[in-house]
């Protein structure tokens, strides 16, 4: 990999685009929100759907578990970084529209599963698809955007899991309450078609480097090999990886169990627990989410340190907040409590992947962003539901009344405490690794 630039083999990103007006710039990111937001809308309507299906399907906790979880996550993070490779040296606007593509029709196929096994096929093909969203993406928004404002952009980007999340419940709710699961899984997938088709001719492709005036080489294109690397010999992205897993283990552990918890110990019907969930995940989530991102971009001009400080506090503070969200018996208070943890384990994404991006070169972007969420998926996704449904069954089967919060409270709050420890480590060594970062890297001085 070339740390030097050679200006005989350098292309100069041109100085007038359309991204050279900030309402081009912000549309685009608008569209890619969108896009981010039918991914969440996808991938999270089996939580809000996931009680009708077991009892149709006659599926234990461990499955539904599996489901929402491992049988998604594992195909999500293998198919993420060849695709993430592809979008560092390819057209990542059309890769993101047919990614976009794959997975909403793969989500309306759900809806035709019979049995378990087709079921999982289907999910499968989901995660397939959503692998070619977000590393594109995030990329794109990196080269648009410039370093002072890239926290602030990515944060908004985020704020699609939860515009998704809250559209999936309230709509998923809704149609399955009074058409049934599968007609929920047809009328949420067949739209990302269009919107793909309106992505591909609507949005251009920007030029790698844009927003930093950065002279991008030609033959300066490092191997998957070489990535893996250089990223896991900087203490810093090894430990964020580490603390995001976490912080998404407690994001799904908990958020795909939230539905079920709520039906199982308290009375309320499914269609008045999405509006809940929507508006509590929604809102509570697109703040937090938004918040994370202009705390770091804010406070990370005094002290680089604050682009992990504030996800160390918010993390720890989850503890808490688990505590008393899945112990107490009014179910007022458990609803209002869930828009306080999904506001604070929203608040990571935005300043993790903006220092990872610090961390890189150019060509390094989206495939810096798989990496990362290979690790969140594969061990927060692939693990979090899975662990509480397996410790849900077995405390299930002593005859424990409460297993399904315990189990919860478990995973959360031990997470937590670790998650937080590895954003504290992180942060001890975030300025060395920023200044011998690679010279084609992005400047960060926002850092």
């Amino acid at each position: 990999m070339s740390t030097t630039e050679t200006t005989a083999q350098a292309e100069a990103p041109p100085a007038q685009t359309p991204y050279s007006k900030a309402s081009y710039r912000y549309f685009v990111l608008g569209v890619l929100t969108l896009v981010y937001a039918l991914n969440f809308v996808d991938r999270q309507l089996l939580v809000i759907l996931q009680e009708q299906i077991k009892e149709e399907l006659v599926l234990s906790d461990t499955q539904l578990g599996l489901l929402s979880g491992l049988a998604f996550a594992v195909f999500y993070v293998s198919c993420g970084i060849p695709i993430a490779r592809w979008a560092d040296s390819g057209n990542r606007r059309n890769i993101i529209a047919l990614a976009l593509t794959v997975w909403s029709g793969m989500t309306a196929v759900s809806g035709l599963a019979q049995n378990y096994a087709q079921l999982v096929l289907a999910r499968v093909g989901v995660g397939v698809g959503e692998a070619g969203g977000s590393p594109p993406a995030h990329s794109m928004i990196s080269d648009i955007f410039p370093e002072k404002e890239r926290a602030t952009a990515l944060s908004i980007y985020s704020i699609g899991i939860y515009i998704g999340i809250l559209t999936g419940f309230a709509l998923g709710g809704f149609i399955a309450d009074a058409f049934g699961w599968r007609m929920a899984f047809f009328v949420v997938g067949l739209p990302g078609v269009i919107v793909a088709l309106f992505l591909r001719f609507a949005v251009a492709e920007p030029i790698r480097g844009w927003s930093e005036k950065r002279e991008t080489e030609v033959g300066d294109n490092p191997g998957v090999i070489e990535v893996l690397k250089f990223l896991w010999s900087r203490k810093t992205f090894r430990n964020l990886a580490l603390a995001g897993s976490l912080q998404a283990m407690i994001i799904y552990a908990i958020g795909n169990w939230l539905p079920s918890y709520f039906l199982r110990y308290h009375e309320i019907g499914l269609a008045q627990l999405g509006v809940w969930m929507a508006l509590t995940a929604g809102f509570g989530g697109g703040a937090g989410s938004f918040f994370g991102g202009w705390l770091a971009d804010r406070m990370g001009q005094r002290d680089r340190r604050w682009y992990v400080w504030g996800s160390a506090i918010m993390i720890l503070a989850i503890t808490p907040v688990l505590l008393v969200m899945l112990t107490t018996g009014n179910l007022t208070l458990a609803l209002l409590l869930t828009g306080v943890f999904h506001f604070l384990s929203a608040s990571y994404l935005g300043p993790a992947l903006a220092v990872s991006h610090g961390l890189v070169g150019l060509r390094m972007r989206a495939l810096t962003s798989a990496v990362f969420f290979f690790f969140i998926n594969l061990i927060g996704l692939g693990l979090g539901p899975f662990f509480v449904g397996s410790l849900s069954d077995g405390f299930s089967a002593a005859g424990y009344e409460a297993a399904l919060p315990t189990a919860m409270l478990i995973v959360g709050c031990i997470a937590s405490v670790w998650g937080c420890v590895h954003y504290l480590i992180a942060s001890r060594h975030l300025r060395e690794d920023i200044a011998n970062s690679p010279a084609t890297a992005p400047r960060v001085e926002a850092l």
